[in-house]
């Protein structure tokens, strides 16, 4: 996932320059906000935040990284997306999957 990563802006980049123009990238990652206290209806935000911490946040900053981890949200997501130059991004959700936004990124 791109929030384990230790250095997620820049993978993002890479991925943007690899991309031909009007090349799609599609990211999975998990529906949450940005902001804890949006998260507090969240079925399994508890679940979340404690792997996040134990897991997603330690791997990266025990590479130096940034340690977003699994709860960085979408707010960060979109900015991070925009800041690597992916200027259409579409949010989209399924039905059956409560648990993750799917980032539909487009390079212009």
């Amino acid at each position: 996932a791109i929030h384990d990563q230790r250095d997620p802006a820049r993978v993002l980049r890479e991925i943007h320059t690899a991309l031909r123009p009007d090349g799609v990238f599609l990211m999975q990652d998990i529906r949450a906000s940005s902001e804890l206290h949006r998260n507090m209806d969240h079925p399994v935000a508890p679940l979340l935040y404690t792997v996040s911490c134990m897991h997603c946040t330690t791997v990266s900053l025990a590479q130096g990284g940034a340690g977003l981890g699994a709860m960085w949200g979408e707010e960060m997501a979109l900015s991070m997306l925009a800041d690597a130059g992916f200027q259409r991004v579409e949010v989209k959700q399924l039905e059956h999957d409560f648990q993750n936004n799917y980032y539909l990124a487009r390079k212009a």
